[in-house]
């Protein structure tokens, strides 16, 4: 099998205390970062959106790479590494991620993932049930409330006027080295994927975080109503201010929310943090350790 590979360049400067490193997988050259000398601690990966590298995650990994063995990598065909032939599916990438973690020595992980990381995460927890620990959902994307294409690039507008400024400096770069072939795929293999059934099957903890202004999702009602529907091992909280990359604009809200739920607390503000973004649980599963 042909690959398509890309120069094997460092970024000229670290964007991260994370350690910035090269691998190949079935290959295909996979860039990644990874917690500097990982403590004997439980694996955690952070899985990126759509069209993006994993620069935009480390934010949020940061704040928990003393906590966790910290993994972001660019998933094949994105950011830095490099591109495979036959194209890019959801469900190819839930294989990717699961080679890459047996690359680095990893058999048990929690993932974390934003935007149409998630239902790469849902395919994985399909496929390699035993290989997930916990699932950490934000903002997830795909399905039909953002078909057509002309309404998800409406959403993604809406959205951009929402994100920090400096959101775009990150995500223009990777977005144009997507490109737009490879956009018209990933879309249609997105907004196809059955997100719905595969989240109802899931049989562990799972957290789903949104923001009260993601114009890519719909309103917390039916947030609360698909949560409700599963057996159910879903904690869903809520983010006020937040729009969809959670991950790199509320990256202190979310890492606090992530430590919460690894410890099976119930979701509070930060007291560190007063007069931040204010967070609150909408739903929890009744499997889920009660907070009372």
């Amino acid at each position: 099998m042909s690959t398509k590979s890309v120069p094997r360049r460092l970024p000229r400067r670290p964007a991260s205390s994370l350690s910035e490193r090269w691998t190949v997988v079935d290959g295909v050259d996979v860039f990644y970062r990874e917690s500097p000398n990982p403590p004997d601690a439980p694996a955690m990966m952070h899985v990126h959106g759509f069209g993006l590298s994993g620069r935009y995650l480390l934010p949020t990994a940061e704040r928990l790479a003393n906590e966790f063995h910290t993994l972001v990598p660019d998933l094949p065909g994105f950011g830095r590494s490099g591109k495979v032939p036959q194209g890019l599916d959801i469900p190819d990438l839930a294989r990717d991620a699961a080679r890459f973690l047996d690359d680095r020595g990893i058999e048990t992980v929690t993932l974390v993932g934003n935007s149409m990381g998630c239902p790469v995460i849902l395919e994985f927890a399909h496929h390699y049930p035993e290989r997930i620990e916990r699932a950490i959902l934000v903002s997830p994307a795909g399905g039909v409330y953002n078909r057509p294409l002309r309404r998800a690039i409406g959403q993604l507008t809406r959205d951009g006027g929402r994100e920090p400024p400096r959101m775009m400096r990150v995500a223009t770069p990777d977005y144009l080295r997507f490109g737009v072939p490879s956009t018209f795929k990933m879309f249609s293999a997105l907004t196809s994927y059955p997100s719905l059934e595969r989240l109802l099957e899931l049989r562990i903890p799972t957290l789903v975080v949104i923001g009260d202004r993601d114009p890519l999702l719909p309103g917390p009602d039916r947030v609360r109503e698909i949560a409700s529907a599963t057996d159910n091992h879903v904690l869903v909280v809520r983010i006020e201010g937040a729009a969809h990359a959670i991950n790199f604009s509320h990256p202190g809200e979310l890492a606090h929310i992530i430590r919460l739920f690894m410890a099976d607390q119930p979701i509070v503000d930060d007291p560190d943090s007063p007069g931040h973004a204010s967070l609150y649980e909408i739903h929890r599963g009744r499997h889920l350790p009660s907070t009372e």
